[in-house]
């Protein structure tokens, strides 16, 4: 089987992921079968669908023709996840972040789709090889871990499983570049994989330095603003969700060890219910959904803009001594085109001399009692050459 083989794509889930990696297939030509488990979710999932792709349609981006392909031709909504995969080729998995659920899917999956197709979850951080013991075909099972929005970012992280055939990773990397991503080869099934591993260790700086009240949200946001980010740390915890930062740390303290996991005050806010921008509060107000107003002015003074890039270079090297990536230059291939950033941080750290490095990770390490942040082997042995 190789690439050319992939005729239809069936989606489970037609949420914020699962709609949008639905679009990104029809955008390349294949026939979707989006499957959720209510016609509100289906029929929500198709109409943004059919508006994402008429705008680009106006913006001269996608031809008429395609429009109307997806439209009448291409795109087939059910809820009956059994008719979802009994023409596929490849189903993509994109249903919410709970494994039991995970396992129950593919399983179903397992049994109803054909004996050829390949099933692909788009976990963000849970092991794909845990995901496929629940099937019989474990060598078509992998990861295609696609970033939001699907159809703007380009990163798509190739997850092998300890089962996973060279021949079901060859395709996903095929089926990456077909739609114009940037495929990452994962190739050990480790929590987080490249991207959101990398980018947990300043998210657990972050929220320590709050958690002590060392520095106010406003002020560290302004500041990191101010250094040209878009969006501060605190309010980006809020757009993607204070209950999914929370359960996606809380996976890695399960898996990695304690010291990854939430903030108290974290756990407190999702227990209250302030969840961030999906409720209209979390660190800050999101009043009728709108950003919130930073006040500029406040911006820090007691904040090191190298920290994040230090924690996260310390934590890209755990990568290359887990086999999970060849190079650090996979890491920031990961990095940029995952998240947007202009550079990615094991460039910006190679512009920092070892023993300041390494004097900022212990540093680190000392003052919020995080053995994660220790310089790694490889960062001691190399510094900033890694």
């Amino acid at each position: 089987m190789n690439i050319n083989d992939i005729k239809t794509v069936a989606v489970v889930g037609a949420g914020d992921m699962g709609h949008g990696i639905a679009e990104v297939a029809l955008l390349t030509g294949y026939r979707v079968n989006l499957y959720d488990i209510k016609d509100e979710f289906v029929e929500r999932g198709r109409d943004r669908i059919f508006s994402s792709v008429a705008k680009l349609v106006e913006k001269g981006r996608v031809p008429a023709e395609l429009d109307e392909a997806i439209r009448n031709k291409l795109l087939k909504t059910t809820t009956d996840l059994a008719e979802a995969a009994a023409d596929a080729d490849l189903v993509i998995e994109a249903v919410p972040e709970i494994m039991d659920l995970k396992k129950q899917v593919f399983g179903d999956l397992d049994k109803a789709a054909p004996a050829h197709t390949l099933l692909a979850s788009n976990t963000s951080t849970m092991s794909i090889t845990e995901i496929a013991s629940a099937t019989s075909r474990q060598d078509k099972v992998f990861g295609l871990h696609y970033f939001n929005p699907a159809v703007l970012m380009r990163l798509v992280e190739v997850i092998r499983a300890d089962g996973t055939s060279d021949e079901t990773m060859q395709i996903g990397m095929d089926y990456a570049a077909k739609q114009r991503k940037v495929g990452v080869y994962v190739k050990k099934d480790s929590p987080g994989f490249i991207a959101n591993r990398v980018n947990q260790a300043p998210a657990v700086l972050v929220a320590e330095i709050v958690e002590r009240g060392e520095i106010e949200p406003e002020a560290l946001d302004a500041f990191v603003r101010a250094m040209g980010a878009a969006m501060g740390p605190c309010e980006l915890t809020d757009y993607v969700g204070i209950d999914i930062m929370v359960n996606v740390s809380n996976y890695f303290a399960e898996t990695l060890g304690a010291e990854y996991g939430p903030a108290s005050h974290l756990v407190a806010m999702q227990a209250r219910g302030d969840l961030g921008k999906k409720t209209g509060k979390g660190y800050f107000e999101w009043i009728d959904g709108q950003r919130p107003a930073i006040d500029m002015t406040r911006a820090t003074s007691k904040f090191n803009f190298l920290w994040p890039y230090m924690v996260q270079v310390n934590e890209a090297s755990k990568l290359i001594q887990e086999g999970v990536v060849d190079t650090m230059n996979e890491v920031d291939l990961a990095m940029i085109n995952g998240f947007g950033a202009p550079v990615g941080p094991v460039t910006i750290g190679r512009q920092i001399s070892k023993w300041d490095l390494i004097d900022g990770l212990n540093f680190l390490a000392d003052r919020y009692e995080k053995d994660i942040f220790r310089p790694t082997h490889r960062v001691l042995a190399g510094g900033h050459k890694f």
